[in-house]
């Protein structure tokens, strides 16, 4: 049989090393040699001896969504063998952080990750009871973690001179040494008047950078399965 179809580009090819690694734009592909964390439902193909096991309350238990207070289910991975993880065809990338970082996360765009990791459910800070960013999931420690992001992600420098105004639905994740607060960009009058809507953003300062994605918030597609 011939086709473009089975092209290097799209082969699925035996791993070097254990951990993750880019399969395509779409998708991520997981070399398992213990344990590892992903979003529960999410993988889409496995090969070898891996058992899948739901997360409770705890260490996997629910990444809260920035903007509903929605959880995110994860699912412990064990075994040896390789996993496939995508969801919804968005965009994935893969943020290695190192003993001393710490990464804070939105929910909703995260894939996979790493069992060396740490992360705790956080509230932000000066974020009040407002839009996105009520909870986030903040990564520490070291290893890898994996993102979804519908669309190519923006990465803007944040610096004490330039302090960036992110909107609550389109923030992906940020240094978590930055200070947030919230910012309102809107007179009373123009609310007044149907608003701009643009009332509110999420203000961050300090040294560091902020990930957002190029649309805000949409509904999020339902499955029976």
């Amino acid at each position: 049989m011939k086709s473009d179809l089975f092209s290097s580009e799209h082969l699925a090819e035996a791993a070097d090393f254990p951990g993750m690694v880019l399969q395509n734009a779409k998708s991520v592909k997981y070399t398992v040699n213990g344990e590892m964390h992903a979003r529960q439902g999410s993988m889409i193909a496995f090969r070898g001896d891996l058992q899948f096991e739901r997360k409770g309350q705890g260490i996997g238990g629910m990444l809260k969504r920035a903007v509903t207070g929605e959880g995110l289910a994860l699912m412990a991975v064990r075994g040896q063998g390789e996993a496939w993880f995508a969801h919804e065809a968005q965009n994935c990338f893969i943020v290695e952080i190192e003993q001393g970082d710490a990464f804070s996360v939105n929910g909703r765009n995260v894939l996979c990750f790493d069992a060396t990791l740490h992360y705790e459910i956080r509230t932000v800070k000066g974020a009040g009871m407002t839009g996105g960013g009520l909870f986030n999931s903040v990564f520490s420690g070291y290893g890898k973690v994996a993102l979804i992001c519908e669309g190519n992600p923006i990465v803007i420098p944040v610096t004490p001179q330039a302090p960036v105004y992110v909107d609550t639905d389109a923030v992906v994740g940020w240094s978590e040494q930055l200070h947030t607060s919230l910012h309102r960009s809107q007179s009373l009058g123009s609310m007044l008047r149907g608003g701009s809507g643009e009332a509110v953003q999420l203000k961050m300062e300090g040294q560091g950078f902020v990930v957002v994605r190029p649309s805000e918030l949409t509904p999020q597609k339902t499955s029976s399965s």
